[in-house]
């Protein structure tokens, strides 16, 4: 009796499992139904193309460029001149009040002057503006830089994971299919209700990983339409061409040539020895500060001074005792200092940038050569592993685990080549030049 009451209780948990998993596989099949949307191909170069259009990232470090140009415009303007008229008001009413008005005059003073720029100054500040434009210029490239990398890693990774995605919905479907029929062979009494557990059980596991494969990829389709300006609800499917991925190789570039393109070429190192020549550019600046500027006028003044109709030349000029612009000529010389400390840092990162990512792109590459890339279609196998599960001549732990090990020598190969192709992308991004290319 109290072994017909455990066997009763273990059934009843069992049941209760069962219902359990059937609820939660019926959960993840709705949370699993997408709307539809459209489906747009997408090649690569043509994501780069419409990138290079319409990113707003690019567009606003375009309109500092445009800044910084309309300040070195600015700066080579040349002063305007100073006008002033003195008209005497209460001394022409006066006279007006002579019975016979003789002698009625008005008194009028005029002068202009006219500031001029000693020892250069303008045309020092006009260079130092051009060359913060020329700064800007190259932020603007280092931003396309970084962008075009995660652009491509992104296209790159929502492709490799739509390959993914297509094993589970492969698989799914059909164990779908065998989770029925054996649903219905537990019903009839032909089969234990353990089997059936755990065919579900794994049916929820697969479908769970899809779902987060989608909500993988739905992150990757945002970075897409972000980076690309896309405000539809279409769906990227990355076109590739899988022999152009597989003949991707190191050999056409040697370390040392990435290296020494990527010193001479890679926009942040430039940024940064830019940045040291408009400083040595202010520093010649703030010298011809320290030279006062010349005050030219010319004065005019009918009644107001010992003679009637007075004409004289002014010149005025500040004299250097005390400010000699001395404080701010030594920031200058402190400020190129810390950018040329700063662009030999910049050139040692460049330097071990560039060696970590091939060397990363190196162990990549030849695991990816030396792995067996053989994925037999699942169709023309799943029949024969059915067949002998229904038949018997396989248990359903042996039949789970053919569908575990396909699932999973699919996703790592497609990982792998995922990991590949984004260590081939980050060399391009250290080089500072898209060497490797599958497109």
């Amino acid at each position: 009796m109290i072994t017909q009451n455990k066997l009763h209780l273990k059934g009843n948990r069992l049941r209760a499992i069962s219902r359990i998993l059937a609820f939660l596989v019926i959960f993840a099949t709705q949370a699993l139904a997408q709307p539809a949307v459209d489906t747009l191909r997408l090649t690569l170069p043509d994501a780069e193309q419409r990138f290079v259009q319409n990113n707003l990232q690019l567009l606003a470090q375009r309109y500092n460029i445009t800044a910084a140009q309309a300040l070195a415009v600015q700066a080579k303007l040349i002063d305007n001149p100073t006008i002033s008229l003195d008209q005497n008001i209460l001394q022409q009413s006066i006279y007006r009040q002579e019975p016979d008005g003789a002698g009625q005059q008005n008194q009028v003073a005029f002068q202009v002057q006219q500031l001029f720029a000693l020892a250069g100054r303008r045309r020092a500040a006009g260079k130092a503006a051009q060359q913060a434009a020329v700064v800007e210029t190259f932020n603007l490239e280092d931003l396309v830089r970084n962008l075009r990398f995660q652009l491509r890693t992104t296209f790159y990774d929502v492709y490799f994971r739509q390959q993914t995605l297509r094993v589970y919905d492969t698989e799914i479907p059909q164990l779908q299919h065998t989770v029925d029929l054996y649903q219905s062979q537990y019903e009839k009494g032909n089969i234990a209700l353990k089997e059936v557990i755990r065919l579900k059980a794994f049916l929820f596991t697969l479908q769970s990983e899809r779902l987060g494969l989608i909500t993988e990829q739905a992150n990757g389709q945002a970075d897409l339409h972000v980076l690309l300006r896309d405000s539809t609800r279409s769906a990227y499917q990355p076109v590739v061409d899988p022999n152009r991925v597989r003949d991707i190789s190191l050999n056409a570039y040697s370390e040392t040539q990435l290296t020494d393109t990527a010193v001479a070429r890679r926009a942040d190192l430039l940024a940064r020895r830019a940045e040291v020549q408009r400083q040595e550019l202010n520093l010649r600046l703030q010298r011809a500060v320290a030279t006062p500027d010349l005050a030219v006028g010319y004065s005019y003044d009918r009644l107001g001074s010992y003679i009637n109709n007075y004409n004289s030349l002014t010149l005025g000029v500040a004299v250097p005792l005390f400010n000699r612009n001395q404080g701010n000529i030594q920031a200058a010389k402190a400020q190129i200092s810390n950018a040329q400390a700063q662009a030999a840092q910049q050139q040692l990162v460049v330097r071990r940038d560039v060696h970590e990512a091939y060397q990363v792109a190196l162990r990549q590459d030849d695991l990816y050569q030396h792995t067996s890339r053989d994925t037999t279609p699942f169709a023309r196998l799943i029949d024969n592993i059915e067949q002998s599960y229904t038949k018997r001549l396989i248990s359903v732990v042996e039949y789970l685990d053919f569908y575990e090990a396909y699932k999973n020598n699919v996703i790592q190969l497609n990982t792998l080549r995922a990991n590949r192709m984004r260590a081939f992308e980050s060399l391009n991004l250290a080089a500072g030049r898209t060497f490797f290319r599958a497109e």
